[in-house]
């Protein structure tokens, strides 16, 4: 009976940890190669959700990898926890774009989300972005106004009251600067030390949520030091080499 509560209980971990989403579309950008230099040249690869070849579906794994697969195929796979060493990801509407660069070598990518309508597809894509800014930023797509729209714009209006637009700016500012910063690429030494001091307020990537250490092994090893006499003054020793560190 324990281990079948066992097993519900991790299935449902696993159901919460991964999300998954449908796509209307994924395409996969062909480069033109040497043999096939005098041809059309590149050319994008379309693949399409429909009955016969089966439901296209984005899954981010709580692991960090994602994965674009129709039916029982994997078409697309790599892990995040990396991903700005090498990706670049950019949104518009209801789609997203993935420029991957290995070895030297770039290619492209395009999901298109699927949804009843439009905006509820605009909706998912967002719900995606939310989800890919954990590992990497992603670019918003923007459309340079025309000079008549940009007038439009800057002209003030009769109905807002002075200094309202200077006191937003000052307050999002004032927001931006109280949320903690959000860690890009790798972290110094002095950086981590400052975090786990209390010092310094960061928002880690998710490179550094993963723990290899299974919960059942992590409860023993600390029944185990906390049964160690010696334990308060290892911590308090960890601490004095982390502000030594600071100062380095």
């Amino acid at each position: 009976m324990e281990r079948q509560s066992l097993d519900t209980e991790t299935s449902k971990a696993v159901t919460i940890s991964n999300h998954v989403w449908k796509l209307k579309r994924y395409g996969r950008f062909i480069p033109k190669t040497k043999s096939k230099a005098s041809g059309n040249g590149s050319a994008w690869k379309i693949f399409e959700s429909c009955e016969k070849s089966g439901q296209l579906e984005l899954n981010i794994l709580g692991s960090g990898h994602l994965l674009v697969s129709q039916g029982h195929e994997v078409l697309e796979g790599f892990s995040l926890l990396n991903a700005q060493s090498f990706l670049k990801i950019q949104h518009k509407t209801d789609s997203l774009l993935f420029n991957i660069t290995v070895k030297g070598e770039n290619r492209l990518i395009r999901l298109q989300f699927d949804g009843s309508s439009r905006a509820e597809a605009t909706g998912f894509c967002s719900k995606v972005v939310e989800r890919l800014q954990i590992y990497v930023p992603v670019q918003e797509h923007t459309v340079t106004p025309s000079p008549a729209a940009t007038s439009a714009s800057a002209a003030p209006t009769n109905s807002a009251e002075p200094g309202t637009s200077k006191q937003q700016q000052q307050a999002s500012e004032d927001a931006a600067r109280a949320a903690p910063a959000v860690a890009m690429g790798s972290l110094s030494i002095k950086h981590l030390s400052q975090h786990f001091l209390g010092e310094h307020e960061l928002s880690l990537p998710m490179a550094y949520h993963q723990s290899m250490l299974p919960p059942g092994d992590l409860e023993a090893l600390l029944r185990l030091c906390l049964l160690d006499s010696g334990f308060p003054a290892f911590v308090e020793e960890v601490e004095n080499k982390l502000k030594e560190l600071i100062q380095d």
